[in-house]
């Protein structure tokens, strides 16, 4: 795990009013804080399936990711000052709070945690839930903000991965206003 300048984040938040759905993470890994790009490293699952699923009219490469906002998407992480690996993480700098902040300043639709670590970091810190979440759409709203829980795309959780709450999570999407 390696901590950022506390000045600056790695990657911005891709964040605007309006917006019917941001993803969350819990932190850039390795390759995509070396290209300062989200989901960057070969083998995660993130570009391909968002373009699978028909989230992306084409399959956005780590570097597209600003054009996102041109769909109604986001991007944010649980912890905007540490990259690597979950495991390596330090829960200090996870930050609840400000992804709390960031979502009733925001407002989105649908608040997608694209792994159960920064959805429980989330849900253990706003509602005081300890158990972990089940994948798919939660009974719970933040605020106005739907909550969704989504297999991790990363490579190394691939024991975990289906595509089924992805298929899902585009179903909400389509029906949102």
């Amino acid at each position: 795990m390696i901590a950022a300048p506390q000045t600056a984040f790695i990657v911005p938040d891709l964040l605007a009013p309006g917006l019917k759905l941001v993803f969350c993470g819990s932190a850039l890994g390795f390759e995509s804080a070396r290209q300062k790009a989200y989901y960057a490293k070969p083998g995660n699952k993130f570009w391909p399936t968002l373009h699978e699923i028909g989230l992306t009219p084409r399959r956005f490469a780590p570097h597209d990711y600003p054009k996102l906002l041109e769909l109604g998407i986001g991007l944010t992480d649980i912890n905007k000052v540490q990259f690597g690996n979950d495991t390596d993480l330090s829960p200090e700098h996870d930050d609840a709070a400000g992804l709390a902040a960031k979502i009733r300043q925001f407002k989105p639709a649908i608040l997608a945690f694209t792994a159960k670590r920064p959805a429980q970091v989330f849900l253990r810190a706003q509602f005081g839930i300890r158990t972990p979440p089940p994948y798919g759409l939660l009974d719970r709203r933040f605020h106005e903000t739907r909550l969704f829980v989504l297999p991790s795309p990363s490579g190394r959780a691939g024991s975990f991965w289906t595509i089924e709450p992805w298929r899902k999570l585009k179903a909400l999407y389509d029906v949102l206003p």
